[in-house]
């Protein structure tokens, strides 16, 4: 007697090749990257250092030390990007990174100083007001810049890595994300306030004489420093893309939409999360270093919850999500911020937040939507 039951065929998949990986950047990107490399690298230096001041071509002293703030400023903007705009995590508190970069190298820079200070003693002049007798143990080695950049990564960096860690483990998320970061930035705020904390309280570190034997005023440091903050740039511009356009990137936004899913088809969250965070912390971390020798100060005021929303808002204004937008947005508000507060500086913080508001609104994908819409594309 036969059997006349349906015989069930296995089913087999086709074994399909993983997607193509996107170029890193276009034909048109890669020669964008090549013209602000030259003009930031090689043209500006230039003209700074082998034109007269009363040349019409030269670059005063002042536009390159604000182009270098600004450079910096975008640095950080590219780094929130990595997290806020490709992993939906939105820290408030990226200032507490960018000053912690700031005051590790700041230490270098006040050991440098040596015996020029006011009191002419080996110690900062601020230990000698406040009557201290040595430098505390977690300035050995300041003196020496391999310690300095070593300190430059590691102290943000782990404290990102353990925050991060356990925060991600408990699957904070969103707002409450948000304002975590933002307090332990304004604890820190308050503990570097402290005279006892050894880093110069309400003032800071200010006052710089050198960097590597080379007076920190000349211009060739300076044309030098801003050369080294458009080249880190380009680095964490293009790393970042390298990241976000591969598996890693995927994983990540997919992280973003829907973290639930994630971990039900077998990935990890907790690790992708923790490794972009870092990485943005140490970005930050460096931008900071870069920043307080061409300004020539670093100050609790850097971690005020005020400064690392103002991160956000540059993100926001230049489009997450995009790297390049943020780039422009810091940019952007900077340079108005610089001409505002010169000129109407009581209306200042009005049109920052009409500016806010008004991208929130019109062009929510940031300034930089306004290219595609420019191209007739009216989803974006």
């Amino acid at each position: 007697m036969s059997d006349s039951r349906p015989v069930s065929l296995p089913i087999v998949l086709p074994d399909l090749p993983p997607p193509p990986r996107p170029a890193l950047l276009t034909r048109m990107g890669w020669t964008g990257l090549a013209l602000f490399a030259l003009l930031a690298v090689v043209v500006i230096p230039a003209l700074h250092l082998g034109t007269a001041p009363s040349h019409p071509l030269h670059v005063s002293g002042y536009a390159v030390t604000l182009g270098g703030k600004i450079l910096c400023y975008a640095i950080v903007a590219v780094a929130m990007d990595l997290i806020w705009g490709f992993a939906g995590i939105l820290s408030l508190g990226h200032g507490l990174f960018f000053a912690l970069g700031g005051y590790a190298f700041g230490m270098y820079l006040m050991r440098a100083i040596g015996t020029d200070g006011v009191y002419q003693s080996e110690l900062p002049d601020f230990m000698v007001f406040l009557n201290w007798k040595e430098l505390p143990w977690y300035w050995s080695g300041s003196d020496h810049l391999g310690v300095a950049l070593a300190l430059v990564l590691l102290v943000p960096g782990i404290l990102a890595f353990v925050f991060g860690y356990f925060a991600f483990r408990s699957r904070i998320k969103g707002v409450y994300f948000s304002i975590i970061t933002q307090a332990l930035t304004y604890a820190f705020m308050l503990l570097f306030f402290r005279n006892e904390t050894g880093f110069g309280g309400n003032n800071g570190f200010t006052d710089f004489k050198r960097i590597l034997g080379f007076s920190i005023t000349t211009p060739e440091t300076r044309a030098t420093l801003f050369a080294l903050s458009a080249a880190m740039l380009i680095a964490c511009l293009l790393l970042c893309r390298h990241l976000v356009t591969g598996k890693f990137g995927r994983v990540l936004t997919a992280i973003r939409d829907a973290e639930s899913r994630v971990m039900f088809i077998g990935y990890q969250p907790l690790w992708y999360k923790l490794f972009a965070w870092t990485l943005s912390a140490l970005m930050t971390a460096v931008a900071g270093a870069l920043y307080v020798p061409q300004v020539g100060i670093i100050n609790p005021g850097e971690m005020s919850p005020a400064n690392s929303i103002e991160i956000a808002i540059w993100v926001a204004v230049g489009g997450r999500g995009t790297l390049i937008g943020p780039i422009i947005g810091a940019f952007a508000v900077n340079l108005s911020k610089s001409w505002f507060t010169v000129s109407f500086p009581e209306y200042w913080l009005f049109f920052l937040g009409l500016l806010f508001v008004t991208v929130t609104l019109w062009l929510p994908g940031g300034v930089v939507s306004l290219w595609s819409r420019l191209n007739g594309d009216k989803t974006s």
